[in-house]
């Protein structure tokens, strides 16, 4: 594929997305990392993207109403084979009786389907969550009230963050944009980030959802520290340049 072709794709590819990141730039083009990452630079160079680390995102004045609401749907369908399994192995920490939290993301939206026959209540600001889990005979769905986030299909703001203060779950599963090499955990949207702290707060446990990509991953909001987790489910233990772990870290790392 010809450069400029290239630079064209991957810039439609974020204004589409919202972001990228280098990892998934050089996997959907064929090309190293090194190449990627030198692509996206010389296409922030002419502001086409805005860079950030470890990728990059579509710069505010190309973030369209009708882009924006597409944007949970175009992720979901792009659904990889880790993101599926580390949805399965996520759903199977699971306990009949259990409390469950569900965050917005699509790696956590991939339990639904393993869940479905479950006796358990969900706690969810997310309308895909609803969707899926609406017609399961013996889930008990609470839906955190709050104002609509078209293009995540997700409840945000104050309302959202009150609701999530006045229960108490067993269990709580988050996604990220991202887990920085010092273990902090990464969002790229201001309105979700005070969500998934609150749901981090009402769990008892909760456990972090990331496929290999998000090491880096993108993100420039720190949701919370990787400590704050019990467990990460991914589907390829990190290597120490990943994620630097201190030596007394109780973090549970379980692979899909």
């Amino acid at each position: 594929m010809l450069t400029d072709v290239r630079h064209q794709q991957m810039a439609d590819l974020v204004r589409r997305r919202g972001a990228l990141s280098v990892q998934e730039a050089a996997r959907h083009f064929g090309v190293s990392q090194a190449t990627a990452r030198r692509d996206l630079d010389q296409l922030a160079e002419r502001g086409q993207l805005d860079r950030v680390r470890g990728g990059a995102r579509a710069p505010r004045h190309h973030i369209r109403p009708e882009a924006d609401a597409a944007a949970f749907a175009v992720v979901a369908e792009q659904e990889t084979v880790e993101k599926r399994a580390i949805g399965r192995r996520a759903a199977s920490l699971v306990r009949d009786g259990d409390v469950v939290a569900l965050d917005i993301g699509t790696t956590v939206f991939a339990m639904c389907e393993h869940l479905r026959d479950r006796d358990i209540t969900v706690v969810t600001a997310s309308l895909a969550v609803v969707r899926a889990l609406a017609a399961a005979p013996r889930i008990d769905l609470v839906v955190m009230g709050g104002v609509l986030r078209p293009n995540y299909e997700s409840l945000v703001g104050v309302l959202t963050e009150s609701c999530l203060r006045q229960v108490r779950v067993d269990i709580a599963f988050l996604g990220a944009s991202g887990v920085r090499h010092d273990g902090a955990v990464l969002d790229s949207t201001p309105s979700e980030v005070p969500v998934k702290r609150a749901m981090i707060d009402i769990a008892t446990r909760a456990w972090l959802l990331a496929d290999h990509a998000k090491f880096p991953g993108i993100g420039f909001l720190e949701v919370a520290p990787v400590s704050a987790f019990a467990g990460l489910v991914t589907d390829r233990a990190p290597l120490p340049t990943d994620l630097a772990l201190s030596p007394d870290s109780d973090l549970e790392v379980v692979i899909a």
